[in-house]
Order: C-alpha cells, then structure tokens, then sequence
C-alpha cells in the first residue's frame, strides 16, 4: 500500500508540471510582428530559477491571450536563440512593444507582479 501511495504522488507531481513548449523561429517571428507587445523567457528546463518561472509564464500566457504574447525559449532546443538575442545568462525574459522592438530586458529570476507590470507599462491591460 505505501508503495502505490509513493507511486500515485510521484505521477501526480510529474503530470502537475506543465511546461510552455519551447518556441520555434516561426512562433518568434509571428509574435513580434503580431502589432502585440510579447514577453519571450530565455532559458533551460535543468536551470532551477528557470523552473520556478514555468507557471508563471503559464498563467501569463493564458491570461493575456489575445493582448500579448507570452513565450519560452530552451536554449538547448533552440542554440540559436542566446546569440540573436544576446543572452548572457538565464533566464532572462526579454519586453518587446507592439513594433517588435526590445524596450526592457531582465535577467534572473522575475516574478509575476514585475512582468505584469512590465506588460501594464507596455500597454497591456
């Protein structure tokens, strides 16, 4: 019995961790030519600050749907990536305006009372 209880929490813990998909070239590119502000997150799933943001940008992206773009970047998915956008650490989340133009970059850990009002001050109701 204490085994299918470890069991059932180990499953229930691996199935609660939704992740954003880490976004093509394709999604980047549409996103900031969208005439929308867009927030893209630089960073790995191993990195734990990384980790802690998952949810966050989760709910962000579902909440500002329509408004802005929430997306995720892996840099080990996309190596690319850390080069275009000049990433020297992550995470790092990076505010683009409704143009497509880098207004604010961050780097660490940012929770999501600071991205909101990175948003808010983008425009994003």
């Amino acid at each position: 019995m204490r085994f299918l209880t470890l069991l059932f929490l180990l499953l229930t813990a691996t199935v609660a961790r939704a992740e954003l998909p880490s976004a093509t070239d394709d999604a980047i590119n549409k996103a900031l030519a969208s005439g929308k502000p867009a927030v893209i997150d630089l960073g790995a799933r191993y990195c734990i600050p990384c980790k802690k943001m998952a949810p966050i940008l989760e709910s962000l992206a579902t909440e500002y749907r329509g408004k802005a773009t929430v997306l995720f970047i892996d840099v080990n998915e996309n190596q690319a990536a850390p080069k275009r956008f000049r990433v020297q650490m992550i995470p790092t989340q990076i505010f683009f305006d409704a143009r497509g133009k880098e207004v604010k970059r961050h780097m660490g850990f940012m929770d999501k009372a600071d991205i909101v009002k990175e948003l808010n001050a983008l425009g994003v109701r």
